[in-house]
């Protein structure tokens, strides 16, 4: 009986918090990407100008090539949820961009902006509205969420580029 109890109350606190993430107000998402340019730019900003064409190895992308994949994707995903038009057009930024410090930091910025200002521009019902991700229905909220973990996951690769570049990795900004 206790451990039916134990599993009953893991299965309540699971959904309990994966109902949190669901219920994120929309300034709240927003805040959330308003700090998720500002790390990002801490990384644009550390690696040196020379680091952006850097490979750990030479079958993966480059620091500038991981960052325009990150903007890429950035694009895909909020076009997907909201079904307005990139501001890139059929263009990828990673194949568009020259990898310079210069040219990448403006263009994962503007990737960014474009988030951030297609989130403030949708109200609580539309985040709520299902939309088709990659052939999966989903709310507009969740493909938010998506584009979310994945800016996290490519931003979070390359600590490794600035640490073989001997660079500190910027603070964390959980906050």
């Amino acid at each position: 009986m206790k451990k039916l109890s134990l599993l009953f109350t893991l299965l309540v606190m699971a959904f309990a918090s994966s109902s949190v993430y669901a219920q994120f107000t929309q300034g709240q998402m927003v805040d959330e990407w308003q700090r998720a340019k500002a790390y990002t730019k801490d990384y644009l900003d550390a690696m040196p100008a020379d680091g952006y064409g850097f490979k750990p190895t030479p079958e993966i992308r480059s620091f500038a090539q991981q960052m325009l994949h990150l903007a890429d994707a950035n694009y895909f995903f909020i076009t997907s949820a909201t079904g307005q038009p990139s501001p890139m057009g059929k263009k990828s930024v990673e194949a568009s961009v020259a990898p310079t410090k210069e040219a990448t930091t403006r263009s994962v910025m503007d990737s960014y902006d474009f988030v951030i200002k297609s989130l403030q521009g949708m109200t609580t019902a539309q985040l709520q509205e299902s939309a088709k991700l990659e052939g999966h229905e989903m709310s507009k909220s969740g493909i938010f969420g998506k584009a979310f973990e994945h800016q996290t996951h490519h931003r979070g690769q390359t600590t490794i580029y600035l640490r073989l570049k001997g660079v500190k990795p910027p603070q964390e900004r959980l906050f």
